[in-house]
């Protein structure tokens, strides 16, 4: 059922996020089976998956495909030094959604399987995450929120110019 785990790591994960719980998929070294289970959004699940992946696998590499490259999940996931994060573009799933499903529909089992099925299949396409340093996740945080009033200020004044161009035509 599953291709190949990428040389170097006991087993590969798809994992679809969302805010209160994330689909994952796991496939073994030794395996061609998957397995699919659900895990809460919360600190002490995703650690106590972590830390059962690490028992589980003597403590080897584990690769993760998730759908992000910021955000909780890798926030939560990027402290445990036995997994090797992969993250991808959002659309790159949506499009293979897109194309392998005809209507279309979201279903966070099958997400966690296409997750699994990009890392297994093209993971020379693939670049591991490396954290920034400190200094540089601030100076990327202060950027957002320069951007984000940025655009709340212009929003505001082409609000104001249609308002205005309503009453002095």
């Amino acid at each position: 059922m599953g291709a190949e785990i990428p040389e170097g790591f006991a087993a590969a994960v798809g994992i679809d996020w969302a805010d209160r719980k994330h689909d994952i998929c796991l496939q073994a070294a030794d395996s061609r089976e998957r397995e699919f289970c659900v895990l809460e959004h919360k600190p002490e699940a995703i650690d106590d998956w972590a830390n059962a992946l690490r028992r589980r696998f003597d403590n080897q590499p584990v690769a993760v495909c998730l759908e992000q490259r910021r955000g909780p999940l890798i926030n939560a996931l990027a402290k445990y030094e036995h997994l090797v994060l992969y993250p991808v573009n959002p659309h790159l799933l949506a499009g293979l959604r897109k194309a392998f499903s005809g209507s279309g529909a979201k279903d966070d089992p099958s997400d966690a399987a296409l997750a699994l099925d990009i890392l297994l299949q093209h993971p020379e396409k693939l670049t591991a995450w490396v954290p920034e340093d400190p200094r540089t996740r601030h100076l990327q945080a202060l950027v957002e929120g320069r951007r984000r009033l940025i655009g709340a200020r212009v929003r505001t004044t082409n609000r104001l110019l249609a308002n205005l161009k309503g009453y002095f035509p």
